[in-house]
């Protein structure tokens, strides 16, 4: 449990280490966030298929593909559910917003709101993991959901300073976003801890969150600049990288 504790302490942490970037380089060029997220999507994609999908079907017994599939798109119509109840925005945070003064508050905070609601999913995605019996692959996906959480919480910053939040304020925004994080790691540890019969959902559920996520967001974000090429090979790499990682500690 202990280690349950630190993982999601060091997952939601993640996004305020990412929030003191944001305040100490407040000129962040779009180059530079797509590349570092891309990897970071590069990351959780690996993460995603080798950490949770590929168990849920070892995990499965007989009906285990059809489990897994089942889990797959409930975690992605479930987060697509959620973009359509919950009133927030996805694209509306780049470097260069800051030295527009007249940013709109509501807007700004909106954008928050939508990080907040998928840091949700994505801290169950790491409190699921633990449910494997795997504590070294659990760590691998926390570590995934947090690199990806560290140029979430570099970009929020300077919008948030831009549309007249004080530097206080802004930062106990960027804590709320982690701590969320923090509770559904816990959320995803404590649903598959209870029942084991629903692990191989679970983990399948929380893959496809991911799933939807990277392809819904972050590729479509970082494709958006002109970067496309650096970003699809920043993603090559982040995804080798991941799975170099689960081939030498597995």
């Amino acid at each position: 449990m202990e280690l349950v504790l630190l993982t999601a302490l060091g997952v939601g942490g993640a996004t305020v280490f990412g929030a003191v970037i944001g305040f100490l380089f407040k000129k962040i060029s779009h180059k530079f966030s797509d590349i570092v997220l891309s990897f970071a999507a590069g990351v959780m994609l690996a993460a995603a298929v080798l950490g949770l999908i590929l168990p849920s079907l070892e995990e499965g017994g007989p009906f285990a593909l059809p489990i897994t599939v089942l889990g797959i798109f409930s975690g992605a119509f479930c987060l697509n559910l959620i973009d359509k109840l919950v009133p927030h925005l996805h694209k509306m945070v780049g470097p260069d917003m800051e030295s527009h003064q007249n940013t709109n508050l509501g807007r700004v905070l909106l954008f928050v709101t939508a990080i907040a609601i998928h840091n949700l999913p994505e801290g169950i995605a790491a409190g699921v993991g633990f449910g494997s019996g795997d504590p070294t692959q659990a760590l691998i996906i926390a570590g995934g959901i947090a690199l990806q959480n560290i140029p979430e919480g570099m970009v929020i910053i300077g919008p948030m300073l831009a549309a007249g939040v004080s530097p206080a304020r802004t930062f106990v925004l960027a804590m709320l976003t982690g701590l969320v994080e923090v509770i559904g790691t816990l959320i995803g540890y404590f649903a598959v801890s209870i029942s084991s019969a629903i692990l191989p959902f679970a983990l399948a559920f929380a893959g496809g969150t991911m799933l939807y996520v990277i392809s819904d967001e972050m590729i479509p974000e970082t494709h958006a600049h002109g970067s496309e090429r650096g970003a699809t090979y920043a993603l090559l790499v982040g995804f080798c990288v991941m799975m170099a990682t689960d081939v030498l500690l597995g």
